[in-house]
């Protein structure tokens, strides 16, 4: 049963369900976009399933990649469609598994036009983002990579709001030109090592490229990724992505694709050029923490909701980078949990300003307030969220920073206190905008009449508060899911730098 091959499955079934609804659902009538809705949510259900099997099978006493396949397609270069999960891997794949139910559900009523291609493209994303996650192979890693760019670009370009298309470009633009650097670093990789099997290249790129070679290599890895995070200052991408985007499209944007660039400095940057990745850790470190507090200060002037918790977006990843090099056991795994927290929680957020939107038409934040009189299920769960955003004590957002600021004291106590400036800010922007959205009496006749959650928004939003709760209580399971790999990864790159 182990030899099954799950990933491959994992990556196909979305494909499968798009392919269904691309022959067999024609128009756009209410029928067909109740049975779209119905295959695309059962098809993202049936794959969180598969995942959760993959869970229980997955062995955490051990190290390396687990469920592997590997099919070679061009034997000179030794490129191939090589496929492998380690804890970090699982952890992220789960989370969008876990995640896209939850978007086809919030598209059910948001989405007015072409829902046809809407499912097909969050279906396509779906098994695109699993393809990254799962790759060990480094061209198979990038094929996904770009390829996640088409269905966003879309999603964004079409079913966005008034700028949507300015949004898109915007967005396709920043990842392109991070790409072709990733592209020009691969080919000098394989002419070099023969080989694009992550495997072998993390024992072979560290011994064949020269020290100044792999600072360059590490650069262009770097700038792709740090787009994708985004990093202070390829960051201005993101704020108008997520405004233009619908709601499900900033779910998915926030809650995973950003987690891509963190997990690409993870799995190729640290293992394959260490030397390097230690040379620059005070110059990520630095921009770290300019993302963490520019950003945090920027999101203070923002009138619209979105926008501010975008900038929030951008604050918290840059904590996880932060994290990454501070080449500590406590930072890596902060870092990673953090990475998990706020997928949970900016995509909670973007869940709960989407109802809003829907009632209101508004995301000003001037024209919202006393939501806690007509909605208090949902002005309860989103304090929940808001919480678990300022990283209180008993939430999953508590955990990560907690650790990132240990590791950071370590690294330097100056690095540790500019780093706490920023959970200030954060909870200072946070609590301000939960006191004008819930708190005091409803500004007008229009707030009055809005009715509090229904059953679908409610199934949507518990699940994730829950979530936030159980993992700011109960971080165990996470942390015992990554803690292998990263004490590993840790190793290695103290051998190699003699620490």
């Amino acid at each position: 049963m182990i030899n099954y091959p799950f990933l491959s499955t994992l990556i196909l079934l979305p494909l499968i369900g798009a392919l269904f609804i691309f022959l067999f659902i024609r128009d756009d009538s209410n029928f067909s976009v109740q049975n779209m809705t119905i295959m695309a949510f059962w098809t993202t259900i049936l794959n969180f399933i598969i995942s959760v099997v993959i869970l229980a099978k997955y062995d955490f006493s051990a190290s390396g990649f687990q469920f592997t396949e590997s099919h070679i397609w061009i034997s000179k270069y030794d490129i191939g469609y090589r496929l492998g999960i380690d804890g970090i891997s699982l952890l992220m794949i789960v989370l969008t598994t876990a995640l896209m139910p939850i978007c086809i559900l919030c598209s059910k009523n948001a989405i007015k036009k072409r829902h046809k291609e809407y499912f097909i493209c969050f279906l396509l994303l779906e098994s695109f983002i699993i393809g990254t996650f799962a790759s060990t192979d480094l061209l198979l890693f990038y094929i996904f990579f770009e390829v996640i760019l088409i269905p966003m670009y879309l999603i964004i370009g079409i079913w966005g709001g008034k700028n949507r298309i300015y949004a898109a470009y915007k967005f396709f633009l920043y990842t392109l030109f991070g790409s072709i650097l990733f592209l020009l670093a691969i080919i000098v990789i394989v002419i070099k090592a023969q080989t694009t099997d992550i495997v072998e290249l993390y024992k072979l790129a560290p011994v064949i490229f020269s020290f100044d070679v792999a600072k360059y290599l590490w650069l262009a890895l770097f700038i792709a990724f740090a787009v994708k995070v985004p990093m202070w200052p390829f960051h201005t991408w993101l704020p108008d992505a997520h405004v233009q985007a619908p709601t499900a499209g900033s779910v998915i944007l926030a809650a995973v694709l950003l987690k891509i660039g963190a997990y690409g400095l993870l799995r190729f940057s640290l293992p394959m050029f260490p030397e390097a990745s230690y040379y620059f850790k005070d110059f990520v470190i630095i921009l770290s923490l300019i993302a963490i507090i520019y950003t945090s200060i920027v999101a203070f002037i923002q009138t619209d909701i979105k926008k501010l918790v975008a900038y929030s977006s951008v604050a918290h990843m840059g904590y996880v980078t932060l994290g990454i090099f501070t080449f500590t056991e406590q930072g890596l795994v902060g870092a990673v949990f953090q990475m998990v927290s706020h997928g949970i929680i900016s995509g909670a957020l973007f869940i709960s300003i989407g109802v809003i939107y829907n009632r209101l038409n508004t995301r000003n934040i001037s024209e919202i307030g006393g939501l806690a009189s007509v909605m208090p299920h949902y002005s309860f769960l989103f304090i929940i969220f808001m919480l678990g955003s300022v990283a209180l004590p008993a939430t999953s957002g508590f955990v990560g920073e907690f650790l990132i600021l240990l590791a950071a004291y370590q690294s330097s106590p100056e690095v540790m206190i500019f780093a706490a400036v920023g959970v200030i800010l954060g909870a200072i922007y946070m609590l301000w905008l939960a006191k004008q959205l819930i708190m005091g009496e409803p500004l007008n006749k229009k707030i009055l009449e809005l009715k509090d959650l229904n059953v679908t928004e409610g199934l949507t939003l518990l699940p994730l508060a829950i979530l936030v709760i159980y993992f700011g209580i109960q971080p165990a399971p996470i942390i015992n899911m990554i803690e292998l790999n990263l004490t590993d990864l840790l190793s290695n790159i103290n051998s190699v730098v003699g620490k």
